[in-house]
């Protein structure tokens, strides 16, 4: 029980760190973030056996696609925090900003070689119309990821070691 509240508690927490970087650069240098949106209407027209799209926005909408899309990116996020951990289970009790980020770095796979190509755009985002742009965002979107993998793991430890030496 331990374990999974720490992946949950810091995956949710680096998707909140990720998310919250999304709203600043499109504050501060107009870049669009994700829509979530498009994500739960993939999903949504998975059960009708329809895994790839030529183009996710020409696809009709679905039902509750955006609380799909949403949901799914956090369920996403607290798989991929488990990672540090089943690489070292040690990085729960001494989580290092390096193995953080090398997980973040390695989190990129997932939409450029699964998530993207489903949605039309291409294997890294290739049929995109700015594919260096694209690819140059998701790797730092993930990368802050990671770094919100770290500082959610370092906020858990310190809130269960006040919790426990608040007890004693």
């Amino acid at each position: 029980m331990k374990t999974l509240t720490f992946i949950v508690f810091t995956g949710v927490g680096a998707t909140l760190v990720a998310d919250a970087w999304a709203l600043l650069r499109r504050k501060l240098f107009g870049i669009p973030g994700p829509d979530f949106a498009m994500v739960g209407r993939w999903i949504a027209w998975l059960p009708r056996g329809r895994l790839r799209h030529d183009s996710i926005s020409r696809t009709p909408a679905a039902a509750g696609e955006a609380v799909i899309g949403w949901t799914a990116h956090y369920l996403i996020g607290i798989g991929f925090a488990a990672l540090p951990v089943l690489v070292a289970n040690a990085w729960m009790n001494s989580p290092s900003m390096g193995l953080a980020l090398a997980t973040g770095a390695a989190t990129v796979a997932a939409p450029f070689f699964i998530l993207q190509p489903a949605l039309g755009v291409g294997i890294a985002a290739s049929r995109s119309p700015r594919p260096g742009a694209a690819r140059f965002q998701s790797l730092v979107y993930h990368l802050v990821f990671g770094a919100g993998l770290y500082f959610s793991a370092t906020a858990h430890l310190a809130l269960v070691s006040g919790w426990s030496g608040s007890a004693a």
